[in-house]
């Protein structure tokens, strides 16, 4: 693997940590907020719990458009930008409702960077690596949830009852740091051969990570398959592209509809209800966050040897046996010990499954022409199912005992493991303007359609 290459996912791959920090912080901050304002559960959970969230809906739909027409590296900076903006506001904000803008602005950075993150490294990646490079995405979320965890154990007690605004307000150190960062990274060269017709910077741009004459090669196919393209100007709602939206939309559906962002954002107060006192549950939340790390990179190791399928069957199978188990200990009122454990294979199943695989597999299945629009189209499902989840989660906790919400969550698993059997193609070590002609090539009322799900998924 070229190192500077390497480097480039790495950085902007920090736009994940960003994201898993930002996300998930909000959690050491919850039950402070809700006392100091005194806001009822529906108050709660639709502006300080989720409208992070609703900015990441808005940040994800709408992020194809600078992510296309400003290039994936330009939206990059400006991301660092929001997430910034939104670090120092939260902190010092003096009401629910100015906290609730600012937490806005850093969902619309979390939101965009779903988008921007994983078509760049997906662009710049060779075929054999991009797997593991997108992922790097996905471990720098997780490594961020991780920190954000133990940035707010460590943190709780300083500044006494303000002890949130620090937790808040301390992701504006790496914030500044990746605007910084980001700056030496260049331009995506497809992005710059198709939008900006600069075959020439396009060149240099891979010659800076291959051979000339590899760098020309790729070039050439990036050319051609434009070409290709421009005869036929459909735009991604079309049903050319109806297979791929297809596959984007349920494998974010599925992503969410584990409950993998309610248990990270109420991790604490379900940690609570599973029978361990308030300054236990945020140490144990920790644990989640070091499960969820360790299993990422297990994940990036397998990604690109095992395949995207085989991590999914792996991922979903962990998913129903974890989240059935969980339900039945909340039942039974199991020790919390035992809910614990249940929950950590939750978190295991889902690191090393959807989690590695989600944002790496929906930046994979678009041709290069729309790729921008179709990673929003995968990122604004994924982020309105976890806006919906997160915010009648207050409610949920309220209404529903907890093992009807860990069963509900199981179904949805078993009709995930059915997408996977049936319907979802393998990707790993084919290049992005092969798996265009994989996708895109067939006519939903032909016997093709057929011999094309064969083909990808191995059946």
């Amino acid at each position: 693997m070229n190192a500077r290459t390497l480097y480039y996912a790495l950085v902007v791959g920090l736009a994940g940590f960003l994201f898993g920090f930002d996300t998930v912080v909000i959690s050491g901050a919850n039950l402070p907020i809700k006392e100091l304002w005194q806001t009822s559960d529906w108050f709660h959970g639709t502006f300080i719990m989720s409208m992070a969230l609703w900015g990441t809906v808005v940040g994800a739909l709408l992020g194809g458009y600078p992510t296309d027409y400003l290039g994936r590296r330009t939206t990059l900076y400006w991301i660092g930008v929001l997430y910034l903006v939104s670090a120092l506001g939260s902190a010092l904000a003096t009401d629910p409702y100015i906290f609730s803008f600012f937490r806005f602005i850093g969902g619309l950075g979390v939101g965009a960077s779903s988008i921007a993150a994983p078509t760049y490294t997906s662009e710049i990646a060779p075929p054999k690596h991009r797997g593991r490079l997108v992922a790097l995405y996905q471990f720098n979320i997780v490594f961020g949830i991780l920190i954000a965890f133990i940035s707010n154990y460590l943190l709780q007690g300083v500044g006494g009852a303000n002890d949130w605004r620090w937790m808040l307000g301390v992701e504006a150190i790496p914030a500044a740091a990746y605007i910084i960062m980001v700056l030496g990274v260049p331009q995506s060269p497809r992005w710059v051969a198709i939008k900006k017709n600069d075959n020439e910077k396009a060149l240099r741009i891979l010659e800076r990570s291959s051979s000339a004459q590899a760098a020309r090669q790729q070039l050439q196919a990036i050319l051609d398959d434009n070409k290709k393209e421009q005869t036929d100007q459909k735009p991604v709602f079309s049903r050319k592209y109806s297979y791929p939206l297809i596959l984007a939309f349920l494998i974010a559906f599925f992503n969410q509809l584990s409950g993998i962002n309610f248990i990270l954002y109420y991790a604490p107060e379900i940690l609570e209800k599973a029978g361990f006192a308030a300054s236990e549950s945020l140490f144990s939340a920790i644990s989640i966050g070091g499960v969820n790390l360790l299993f990422t990179m297990l994940g990036l190791y397998l990604i690109d040897k095992a395949g995207r399928k085989q991590l999914m069957y792996i991922g979903s199978l962990g998913y129903i046996i974890s989240l059935s188990f969980t339900a039945y200990g909340f039942y039974f009122d199991a020790s919390a010990g035992f809910k614990l454990a249940f929950i950590l294979l939750f978190i295991a199943s889902h690191a090393i499954g959807q989690g590695a695989v989600i944002w790496v597999f929906i930046s994979e299945i678009f041709p290069n022409k729309v790729r921008a629009f179709g990673q929003a189209w995968g990122s604004g499902t994924h982020w309105v199912f976890a806006a919906l989840i997160t915010l009648f989660g207050a409610v949920f906790i309220s209404v529903f005992e907890p093992w009807q919400v860990f069963a509900f969550f199981a179904g949805f698993m078993v009709l995930q493991l059915l997408f996977v059997a049936f319907m979802m193609p393998e990707t790993k070590g084919v290049s992005l303007e092969d798996l265009q002609k994989q996708l895109t090539k067939f006519d939903s009322n032909s016997t093709e359609i057929n011999e094309t799900y064969a083909t990808n998924t191995g059946s």
